[in-house]
């Protein structure tokens, strides 16, 4: 079995050869089966990380005679503001941990009905708009960890929750949005509710880890740097 965040890694390794030149502008990758083997991961896991890419804008793939993936000629700058502190983005990810897994480990013994019934509504509603545009699916996505920080039943908690997702705002502003992330994100939404419903504390912590370490992955792979600008 592939690790639970293999497909990030992927994305991550990838994305990352791309900015840093060693996949420069126009080259082509190798076929799947010798990509696959040479990263060490499933050929299904790397095509969901090339579509990730290809939706990103970071590759461009052809079909037909002469066709393939390439390395697009011009990435995409997804903003115009300039991109975060390192250190500050450290800080973010970090707090954002603490955050996140103390209130999962709050709400899976606190959590009512009322409270999971509320999580399971806005997995429903970014399932149906993983699609662009990206701002309806975070909108739901910000409320879903606001409603953890409300289960854990701990108005500091809901406060912290709200300013580390203003803060994540901040960063994840800065890369484009693929389908394939969106779907994968809220399928570890789904995980965590049934966790929670389970009052199972380390399952729900797990996931979270898992879905938190996955966007950071992301980040990593998908974030222009400084040289691109």
């Amino acid at each position: 079995m592939q690790a639970p965040t293999t497909f990030e890694e992927t994305v991550e390794r990838l994305g990352t050869a791309i900015k840093v030149g060693l996949l420069p502008p126009g080259t082509r990758l190798p076929p799947e089966r010798d990509l696959a083997d040479e990263l060490g991961i499933s050929r299904s896991t790397l095509r969901q990380a090339l579509t990730t890419l290809v939706q990103s804008g970071l590759l461009v793939a052809y079909r037909g005679r002469g066709g393939g993936t390439f390395v697009a000629e011009a990435p995409p700058l997804t903003v115009d503001s300039e991109l975060p502190d390192e250190e500050w983005t450290r800080a973010v990810l970090d707090y954002r941990v603490a955050i996140e897994a103390g209130a999962a480990t709050l709400a899976a013994e606190r959590a009512g009905d009322d409270h999971l019934a509320a999580m399971r509504e806005l997995v429903d509603v970014m399932a149906a708009g993983a699609k662009p545009p990206f701002e309806p699916y975070r909108r739901a996505d910000i409320r879903f960890h606001i409603a953890l920080a409300e289960a854990a039943q701990s108005p500091r908690l809901v406060a912290a929750m709200t300013e580390v997702q203003g803060q994540m705002s901040e960063l994840i502003a800065h890369i484009a949005h693929p389908e394939e992330v969106l779907t994968r994100s809220n399928d570890q939404h789904r995980e965590l509710v049934v966790a929670l419903a389970r009052r199972d504390a380390t399952g729900a912590v797990a996931v979270v880890r898992q879905h938190l370490a996955g966007t950071e992955h992301i980040l990593a792979g998908l974030m222009p740097t400084a040289r691109e600008r």
